[in-house]
C-alpha cells in the first residue's frame, strides 16, 4: 500500500506508474474521500473543543444557581454532530481503505518501460547451452521412460496438474529442497517451516487481495487460503511487530508446498511439470533497512544465481518491464532455465523488492538506534527455488543418447546416487 500523503502529494507520479504497469486506478474518488476526511476531522476537532468550553459554562451556571439549560441544550447539539462526523468518518475511512488496497505500487525508476514480455531486459547469461548429436527429449517423455512422474495417475487422483513424485523421482525432489535449505543457511538464512494456508488477513498483507484471489485455492468454511507461495505466511510472521535497527536484514528460508490454480493458463506451456497447481518450493524472504533493499536485491538474485550454477543449468536473468511486473513489486528479476528438449527457457525464480508497499499494509516497522519515529522495513523476496521447471530442465539438459539422465554432483549427497534411469 502506498502512503495516502505521498498518494495526494505525488498524483501524476501514481498516475504514471499505475499506467506504466497497465493498472487503472480510481484516483479522483481517493483525494476526494481524503479531502472530506481531512475535512470532517477538522470539524470534529473543533466541535470536541467547543463541546469542552460549553460543558466547563454548564458546571459555572450549576455551581452559581444560575439556569444552564440553553447552554445544556447547545452541548446536546454539538455532541450529536459530533457522533455524526464520526459516523461519516468510519464510512468515508472504510472507503478510502478500499480504494487504496487497488493502488499498485510504483516501478522503480531503474525498471524499463513495456507492455509485455518481450520488452523485458536481458541483464546476465550463464553457462553454455548443451549440444548433442543425438535427438533430445522433452522431460515428460524421460519422466515415462524412468517410471520417475506419473501425471496420469495424478489426473485420476487429483487433476491435471496435480503429479505423482515416484521412485528416483520422488527422492529427487527431496534432494533439492534439501539441497537449496542446506545453500540457504549457509548464506545466512534462517530456516522455517510455515503453515500452508492463511486467513484474509495475512493474504491482503503481502498482496494477494485484491488481486489476485482468482489464482488461490480456498478451505471456505473455515475461511483459509492454500498459499500460492510461502511468501504469504513468512512476511507475514512479523505482522504489526517492532523491530530494532540492529536486528535488520532479518532473512528467512522456507520449503513449503505451493498451490496455484493457474486459471487461464492452457495449451502447449502447460504440458509436464511446466505449470503445476501443486509444486515445491524454497523461498527466500527479507526484512530490510529501506537504505539497503536494492543491495539487498541484488544479493538476493546472487543467492538464487548461486543454485543454478552449483546445478550446471544454464540461466539467463531478466530485468522485468513496467508492464510484465505484478501489482506489488517495485523492481523485479525473472531467472530462466534452457530446457533442452523442449528448446525453450523456462522460469524458476522471481526476485523482487516490494519497498514498504507489504509493510505499510501488515504495520512492520523498525526502530532506529537513534531514535526518531518508527520507520517501515523494505521487503523482498525470491525463489531459492522452485523445483518444477528445475527438475524438467534438470532432467532435459542431463539426458543421454540412452534416456537415462545424469544428477548433477552437488546433489549426489542427497539423492545417494548418480544415474536416473
Amino acid at each position: 500500500m502506498l502512503d495516502l500523503r505521498f498518494i495526494r502529494d505525488n498524483i501524476e507520479l501514481v498516475k504514471k506508474g499505475s499506467a506504466a504497469k497497465g493498472i487503472a486506478v480510481d484516483l479522483e474518488s481517493i483525494v476526494a474521500l481524503d479531502e472530506r476526511r481531512r475535512s470532517l476531522i477538522q470539524e470534529g476537532e473543533a466541535l470536541k473543543a467547543k463541546k469542552n468550553t460549553v460543558s466547563a459554562e454548564v458546571g459555572q451556571l450549576k455551581r452559581k444557581g444560575l439556569d444552564a439549560s440553553q447552554a445544556i441544550a447547545d452541548m446536546d447539539v454539538v455532541k450529536n454532530r459530533i457522533q455524526a462526523i464520526d459516523a461519516d468518518l468510519h464510512e468515508i475511512e472504510t472507503k478510502l481503505d478500499g480504494l487504496l488496497l487497488t493502488v499498485p505500487n510504483l516501478p522503480h525508476p531503474s525498471v524499463p518501460y513495456g507492455k509485455a514480455p518481450a520488452d523485458n531486459k536481458e541483464v546476465f547469461q550463464w553457462g553454455e547451452l548443451p549440444k548433442t548429436d543425438f535427438p533430445m527429449k522433452a522431460h515428460w517423455d524421460l519422466a515415462e521412460k524412468c517410471h520417475i512422474i506419473d501425471f496420469s495417475r495424478g489426473a485420476k487422483v487429483a487433476g491435471a496438474g496435480f503429479p505423482f513424485f515416484v521412485g528416483k523421482g520422488a527422492t529427487l525432489e527431496r534432494a533439492l529442497i534439501n539441497f537449496f535449505l542446506e545453500e540457504a543457511r549457509g548464506r545466512g538464512y534462517v530456516e522455517i517451516a510455515p503453515p500452508i494456508v492463511v486467513n484474509e488477513v495475512s493474504a491482503r498483507g503481502t498482496g494477494q487481495i485484491p488481486d489476485k484471489e482468482d489464482l488461490m485455492y480456498t478451505a471456505e468454511r473455515d475461511k483459509l487460503y492454500m498459499i500460492p507461495t510461502a511468501e504469504v505466511p513468512v512476511t507475514n510472521f512479523l505482522r504489526d511487530e517492532i523491530v530494532s535497527e540492529k536486528e535488520l536484514p532479518i532473512k528467512f528460508a522456507a520449503y513449503t508446498p505451493c498451490f496455484r490454480r493457474e486459471a487461464g493458463s492452457y495449451g502447449k506451456d502447460v504440458r509436464g511439470l511446466n505449470r503445476l497447481h501443486q509444486f515445491d518450493k524454497v523461498e527466500l524472504v527479507k526484512f530490510v533497512h529501506p537504505a539497503t533493499s536494492y543491495d539487498e536485491l541484488e544479493s538476493l538474485r546472487d543467492d538464487a544465481e548461486h543454485l543454478l550454477q552449483l546445478l550446471g543449468l544454464p540461466y539467463r536473468s531478466l530485468l522485468m518491464c513496467t508492464g510484465d511486473m505484478g501489482f506489488t513489486q517495485t523492481k523485479k528479476y525473472d531467472l530462466e532455465v534452457w530446457a533442452s528438449g523442449q528448446q525453450k527457457w523456462l522460469e524458476v525464480s522471481s526476485c523482487s523488492n516490494f519497498e514498504a508497499f507489504q509493510s505499510r499494509r501488515m504495520n512492520v516497522r523498525f526502530k532506529p538506534g537513534t531514535g526518531g519515529k518508527l520507520e517501515f522495513v523494505h521487503t523482498l523476496n525470491g525463489s531459492g527455488l522452485a523445483l518444477p521447471r528445475v527438475v524438467a530442465a534438470l532432467i532435459e539438459n542431463n539426458q543421454t543418447p540412452e534416456g537415462k539422465v545424469i544428477v548433477p554432483k552437488a546433489l549426489h549427497p542427497y539423492t545417494k546416487f548418480e544415474v536416473i534411469d
